[in-house]
């Protein structure tokens, strides 16, 4: 036990008395540096060497991963704000492109030169190309009975059914129940635009085109202002097909309506006559359907 506990002793003493001599020795001119104070140098130097180094390897490893830490965060900040913002300038693009519809609508208003009301797309019939829509007036507006022209900025969207309060419903221009007098732009030919009730697309039958009339694909079809019901020169739909027959009077016509039915969201109702415009034209094609 007496050896046990001297030993014990000795390295104790002898731990704490090696730093001191390997510090003595380091700290002394090399010059006046005896013996074994060279020779305890020359054994430090290799341990001092690598635990310097050791220390610098943990000391950078610690650095990056504290630098990458703040990069993380800084990337994640800078994520967040780049999300903001995108999400800002969706907003506002939503808004410049309202602002523009809405200027068009107001525009389409002024030059109506008559009575009428804006109201917004709230309902629409559940197929896929639906052929009513349902409206709430921007303002409350007295006797909106059937059959009263609805507009858009890009042209004719169709006519009213029924109104209740605020509420009407609109038939758009490509149901079969709907019809609109129509001229070509170009030529001034007559025709009469006619909703194919076609399930599967938006179109229109334009019917009524004499066979000697020049109509071609892409040629516009706007309304005649004939029987004062729709304002004149108002876009109605595109020719996108022309059948000629060789015989008959009538040529078939397909169109595409003017407006983009599935983008619809405000329209304008006209409730008073359209000014300006002239009486039914007696010399109306034969075989045209009176309004």
């Amino acid at each position: 036990m007496q050896l046990k506990r001297y030993r014990d002793i000795a390295i104790v003493l002898l731990a704490l008395a090696v730093p001191f001599w390997f510090l003595r020795a380091s700290m002394r001119d090399p010059k006046q540096a005896s013996g074994p104070d060279k020779v305890i140098v020359r054994i430090a130097s290799p341990v001092q060497y690598a635990a310097a180094t050791l220390a610098r390897g943990i000391s950078n490893i610690w650095g990056e991963y504290i630098y990458l830490v703040d990069v993380k965060d800084d990337n994640a900040a800078v994520l967040s704000q780049n999300a903001r913002l995108k999400e800002r300038v969706r907003k506002l693009e939503g808004l410049e492109e309202e602002n523009r519809r809405l200027r068009r609508l107001l525009d389409l208003k002024t030059n109506l030169r008559t009575d009428a009301v804006s109201a917004q797309v709230i309902g629409k019939s559940t197929n896929d190309f639906f052929r009513v829509v349902r409206v709430t007036l921007d303002k409350e507006v007295k006797d909106i009975g059937p059959n009263l022209p609805v507009l858009s900025a890009d042209g004719v969207v169709g006519t009213t059914i029924k109104g209740a309060g605020d509420t009407v419903d609109v038939r758009l221009i490509v149901d079969a129940g709907a019809a609109v007098d129509a001229v070509v732009q170009r030529t001034g030919a007559r025709a009469f635009v006619r909703g194919s009730g076609d399930d599967t697309k938006y179109s229109c039958n334009v019917e009524y085109v004499q066979r000697t009339d020049e109509v071609e694909v892409g040629d516009l079809l706007v309304t005649s202002g004939v029987g004062r019901r729709f304002p004149k020169g108002i876009p109605v739909g595109v020719v996108t097909q022309v059948v000629k027959r060789d015989f008959g009077i009538y040529q078939q016509v397909i169109a595409a309506p003017a407006v983009d039915f599935s983008r619809l969201e405000e329209v304008v109702i006209v409730t008073g006559t359209p000014i300006d415009e002239p009486q039914a034209s007696k010399d109306a094609p034969a075989g045209t359907p009176k309004k």
